[in-house]
């Protein structure tokens, strides 16, 4: 955390202020190369929890935003082979709902940074009849080990506010896929309904981490997952940086009052 202070070591007087490559970690200031090791720190405490407390902090609500994505994404389930990079994928719940959506005909590959939500994963898919179009891979949004032009679609859910570098990860995704290939992003964002945003705020706030230290032992990581969310580029600027990663037709769709949305653009 970098902490207004006085640098004794340099001889200043005066408060410190946070290095101009300074990123954040919730609502702490932290080095872009400090963050992935914070967040990493995050996901294997929550890993074994993760779907569970999914369904506490939204009352179960995420699993109908899911829904809504794969449904717009309309995974085809004929002709040429649909290839599908669900990045942050960890639990495999996009990539099982791709593969079922499609019939079958879509691969996913299922991507995350983090062993241990990959492993939840891997044991998701091992009883799902659609478990074997699903493959796993560690990798880093922000420098994906693979060729470009590889994929029809690039999902992401929930995932996207966690990457140090926003726009890197953005640039990658147009890289990898495939001209006329759909990026798809859905992510906690702003809510746009009076009297809502109050309810959400405490709930964000008084109520998750609460229920994290309840359900998981673990009050920190969902303080920062909170944190994270309101630290996240709102609609309208998000969907600029989608642009400015070279994507067009951007749009996007608010759901529950903006709690959550769903982010589309395409490779021209």
């Amino acid at each position: 955390m970098t902490d207004m202070k006085t640098d004794a070591a340099a001889g200043g007087t005066g408060p410190t202020t946070p290095p101009s490559n300074a990123t954040h970690f919730g609502f702490r200031d932290v080095a872009p190369d400090e963050k992935q090791g914070l967040v990493n720190g995050v996901f294997r405490n929550v890993a074994g929890n993760y779907d569970l407390m999914n369904d506490f902090m939204s009352v179960g609500v995420h699993r109908l935003w899911k829904d809504a994505m794969v449904s717009w994404l309309a995974p085809r389930k004929s002709g040429a082979p649909f290839t599908s990079l669900d990045m942050a994928g960890g639990t495999g719940d996009i990539a099982l709902r791709i593969a079922h959506r499609s019939g079958g005909h879509a691969r996913v590959m299922v991507a995350d940074i983090n062993d241990a939500m990959l492993g939840e994963g891997k044991k998701r898919a091992a009883t799902d009849p659609m478990g074997d179009r699903l493959s796993f891979a560690c990798m880093n949004a922000e420098k994906l080990p693979l060729e470009p032009r590889q994929f029809d679609a690039y999902t992401i859910a929930f995932g996207i506010r966690n990457v140090p570098d926003l726009d890197a990860a953005l640039s990658e995704a147009h890289r990898v896929l495939k001209p006329g290939g759909r990026f798809m992003c859905l992510e906690f964002s702003q809510v746009v309904v009076p009297i809502l945003d109050d309810i959400y705020e405490r709930w964000s706030f008084d109520v998750i981490p609460w229920l994290g230290q309840m359900v998981a032992g673990d009050r920190d990581s969902y303080q920062y997952l909170v944190e994270s969310i309101r630290k996240f580029p709102d609609q309208k600027a998000f969907e600029g940086r989608i642009r400015d990663a070279g994507f067009s037709r951007v749009t996007h769709r608010n759901f529950t009052g903006g709690i959550a949305a769903i982010h589309s653009g395409y490779k021209i």
